[in-house]
């Protein structure tokens, strides 16, 4: 009896861990994720307005009637990037995914309190090559770190009424999502200071 008590337990523990193993590895596995879907209809380093939601043709799982939605997919080997949007009357809301749809943030028009979402986006080894003097002028700077270097920016506006969805459109073309081109320049050791030169020779008497 015992004996078919700890099979039992050891057949759950192993089909937990199984189930559990293939629940993270099927982002990586999958051939026709987000990502790779996106890849055609998108550009690089740049906003993408996505249609509107259609049952028959949606681009994106459980996508919302009353959002309008656009993709920034963005590749950080060429530097930071600067993303500004426009806030709506409504509501604005973006989210950054990595390359294997894994979300690490969020933020809406509600936290930024500002009329304009913006913010820097660039990978750890990027943000700790900032000069000390640009982290000092940047305190007042949104800056987040990316896991990956590759990965996708969620950006919904959303349309109370649908005569408003224009509008909701309008606020998600008008953003920006580009490769910063005056990046700050990476931090360079101070060289040595020059050795005192040598003590003149003293002439013979």
């Amino acid at each position: 009896m015992i004996r078919l008590v700890f099979t039992i337990i050891a057949g759950v523990l192993l089909g937990g861990v199984v189930h559990l193993v293939s629940v993270l590895a099927l982002p990586r596995i999958a051939s026709q994720d987000a990502y790779s879907r996106l890849t055609p209809m998108t550009k690089l380093n740049a906003v993408t307005p996505l249609p509107l939601a259609d049952p028959n043709n949606a681009p994106m799982p459980f996508m919302d009637p009353a959002f309008a939605l656009a993709i920034c997919r963005y590749d950080l080997s060429g530097g930071p990037i600067k993303l500004t949007v426009p806030v709506s009357q409504a509501y604005t809301s973006v989210s950054f995914y990595t390359r294997n749809e894994v979300a690490y943030y969020a933020i809406n028009d509600r936290s930024a309190g500002r009329k304009v979402i913006e913010l820097d986006l660039m990978t750890e080894a990027q943000h700790n090559e900032l000069p000390e003097d640009e982290e000092v002028t940047a305190a007042d700077r949104l800056i987040i770190d990316s896991p990956t270097a590759t990965g996708l920016i969620v950006l919904k506006a959303m349309a109370p009424e649908p005569g408003l969805m224009p509008q909701a459109q309008a606020s998600l073309a008008a953003s920006s999502c580009k490769v910063q081109t005056d990046a700050p320049v990476a931090k360079q050791e101070e060289p040595a200071p020059a050795p005192p030169p040598p003590p003149a020779p003293r002439g013979r008497r």
